[in-house]
């Protein structure tokens, strides 16, 4: 079996950046990464580039769309939690004076995922170790992690 790898990271720009990352994480919830990757380009289309604030303004007119392009994963909670989490997205964005100053607001990275968890739709302990990961923030060890889940 062959090893996994880690992700590439990034160094987020702004919220956009961020969005990206974790509307990744949503659609990759309970699915294949290949076909997520697969899926990607034409989900980036269809979210405005992950325009933050375009996303943000997108209607439930616009998410019945989106559930009728090909483009896309067609899941309707999913599709609707990208919008939800790009509205709470900046508006932590605003309150913190960016993003990854809300990020590293918190004591540890329990406490980061724990509010994570609460503040974003379709974030997992998973999910959000890999997004931590992706942008760059600190997490503790892989291995060291998956055991402090089995306890």
């Amino acid at each position: 079996m062959p090893e996994m790898q880690a992700p590439p990271q990034i160094q987020p720009r702004g919220p956009n950046d961020y969005l990206e990352v974790m509307s990744k994480v949503v659609f990759q919830s309970g699915m294949s990464y290949k076909i997520v990757e697969s899926k990607w380009p034409g989900t980036q289309a269809a979210f405005h580039g992950f325009d933050a604030a375009k996303v943000a303004g997108m209607t439930p007119f616009d998410i019945d769309q989106l559930t009728q392009d090909t483009r896309v994963i067609r899941n309707r909670r999913k599709l609707e939690s990208v919008v939800s989490n790009a509205q709470r997205l900046l508006e932590l964005d605003s309150e913190f004076g960016g993003f990854q100053k809300y990020l590293r607001s918190h004591g540890d990275f329990q406490a980061l995922v724990k509010d994570l968890r609460k503040q974003f739709k379709f974030l997992g302990d998973m999910g959000c170790y890999y997004y931590l990961y992706v942008v760059g923030e600190e997490v503790p060890p892989h291995e060291e992690w998956q055991a402090s889940l089995k306890k």
